[in-house]
């Protein structure tokens, strides 16, 4: 047997000494650890506890290599500012949208695309869905055209779908490999793990970047599959007078303090539950509070969760988990 076997869907070394330690399976000839083993076949959730300096040096290794590096984002939780990458990482970057199958389809790639192009300076750029296929073609001639050798990484968030990603691109372009561990829970990719692809390309994921300000970080466990939706988001749009308030799921209140009646538009997970009532109420009050005032068109990000369109001048508060983070930004769509 290899020494220091790797898990296929992890990357963490495989152990049979401490069923509480990484890596523990029963039997060392056992493809999988027992922790991807059962999210593999039984859906369990296991959080593993990692730390963002882990993950950083791991990119600052990538680094040094100078290989081609896709940037995995959610389409639907795109950071405040992406060039953050930068400060770990001197490769050219494509930067890859995925699950574009959440937003829309009357949604046009190109207004995206160009929002993006406008803000940001990477090697490349492009929308795709791992789940459906689409535009992956062109993602391989992307990277088949821009690769240094014939190593590329990929890096991103936790649930940015790296893994799901690399499990399409196995399908399309390879035969015969397993598949990467892939669920509803943060930090599944624990270690780099290497796939030779074919003769002309080698697939690395890396573990998630862990950004302690996402929502899922901060909600219940039940809450991992809803934040990880796989169906068409179905935006909810709310005509708000000065005076009242959505109660967004049971960790979000939005109260809308001044301004002319207003259209409030929340591209959110179909399943989390919204309702209006009036500000008075005191629901949710007992959050952490922040004030925005939101200028013509903008967006008010709930990271982790999703976005708000707001279309007119207002100013609204924010009754949330103090650690998630969230922002404004020119409408994105």
């Amino acid at each position: 047997m290899k020494k220091n076997k790797k898990c296929i869907g992890c990357g963490v070394v495989l152990q049979n000494e401490n069923i509480l330690n990484l890596g523990y399976t029963p039997n060392l000839e056992n493809a999988y650890c027992m922790r991807c083993f059962k999210v593999k076949n039984y859906g369990e959730v296991q959080k593993v506890n990692g730390t963002r300096e882990d993950y950083l040096n791991i990119l600052k290794s990538v680094s040094k290599t100078k290989d081609l590096v896709l940037y995995i984002v959610d389409i639907l939780n795109i950071r405040e500012n992406l060039d953050d990458i930068k400060e770990y990482l001197n490769n050219e970057i494509i930067l890859v949208l995925n699950k574009r199958d959440v937003l829309p389809k009357s949604i046009k790639d190109e207004k995206i695309l160009t929002y993006l192009i406008e803000r940001y300076s990477f090697k490349d750029y492009i929308i795709i869905s791992s789940l459906t296929n689409y535009n992956l073609d062109l993602l391989y001639k992307k990277i088949m055209k821009y690769k240094k050798s014939n190593d590329i990484y990929l890096v991103g968030e936790t649930n940015a779908g790296k893994s799901s990603l690399i499990n399409k691109m196995i399908g399309n372009y390879s035969k015969g490999l397993p598949n990467l561990t892939t669920s509803n829970v943060p930090e599944t990719t624990l270690n780099k793990i290497k796939i030779e692809l074919n003769k002309n390309l080698n697939l690395i994921d890396t573990p998630g970047v862990v950004d302690e300000y996402n929502i899922i970080y901060h909600l219940d466990t039940k809450y991992y599959k809803i934040l990880n939706t796989r169906h068409e988001i179905k935006p909810k749009t709310y005509q708000l007078f000065k005076g009242q308030s959505l109660l967004i799921g049971d960790f979000l209140r939005l109260d809308y303090l001044d301004g002319d009646r207003n259209s409030f538009t929340l591209y959110i997970p179909n399943s989390i539950k919204v309702k209006k009532v009036s500000t008075r109420n005191n629901t949710l009050k007992e959050l952490a509070y922040t004030e925005y005032e939101t200028k013509f068109h903008e967006d008010l990000v709930i990271y982790g969760l999703g976005f708000i369109k707001i279309v007119l001048n207002a100013k609204i508060g924010i009754y949330l988990d103090k650690d998630v983070k969230t922002f404004l930004r020119n409408n994105l769509i």
